[in-house]
């Protein structure tokens, strides 16, 4: 069985909307897009990199899946390039039907969290979930995210998605790794406790 692993950038305030451009999530009026790439460190790419080696696949919500469609795919001269185009991505989405465009990618048919269990019980590599804050809370509120890895930027947005808002399920978590990068971010590692 796999587990569900988010790996998430998230403000010391809880926001994980748009940390990669300026143009990625302008809803809401965001203007503070792609907040984290100044602390781009070699710690943060190899956390990424170990967390993708040991993965089964890919979990993403349909709008995190077309942002990322619309610009990892043309990239050159980046190692997730290649990495996301031939990794297994599975989403989850209402309204997405096959064929999906981007190579390896498979629609979860029906309820997200009835679907995302059945496959937990069908793979043996762990899923990452990467933004899809909306899914991260479906998830959560069924008990199906097993470990949360948060690069924790040291930065206070004040706006923004946040990726536990009011109303998420009370949840006690864990601290099981955790590790500072010399620009400042902390990669923390969680499982939650109850």
């Amino acid at each position: 069985m796999s587990k569900i692993v988010v790996f998430m950038s998230v403000t010391l305030d809880g926001v994980i909307q748009a940390p990669g451009r300026p143009d990625e999530d302008t809803r809401g009026g965001f203007q503070y897009g792609g907040w984290a790439a100044p602390y781009s460190d070699p710690a943060i790419g190899k956390a990424a990199g170990e967390s993708m080696a040991t993965t089964g696949g890919i979990l993403l919500g349909r709008r995190t899946y077309e942002d990322f469609y619309s610009f990892w795919p043309r990239q050159t001269g980046s190692p997730f390039t290649e990495i996301l185009n031939n990794m297994q991505k599975y989403v989850a989405s209402r309204t997405l039907k096959e064929p999906l465009p981007w190579m390896n990618s498979t629609a979860l048919q029906g309820d997200a969290p009835q679907t995302v269990a059945t496959l937990k019980t069908q793979l043996d590599k762990d899923l990452v979930l990467l933004g899809s804050g909306n899914l991260v809370q479906v998830l959560m509120r069924h008990n199906l995210i097993d470990l949360y890895m948060l690069l924790i930027h040291p930065l206070i947005l004040g706006s923004g998605q946040r990726l536990f808002p009011d109303g998420s399920p009370y949840t006690t978590l864990r601290l099981v790794d955790s590790q500072a990068t010399s620009a400042g971010v902390l990669i923390a590692t969680f499982q939650p406790a109850g």
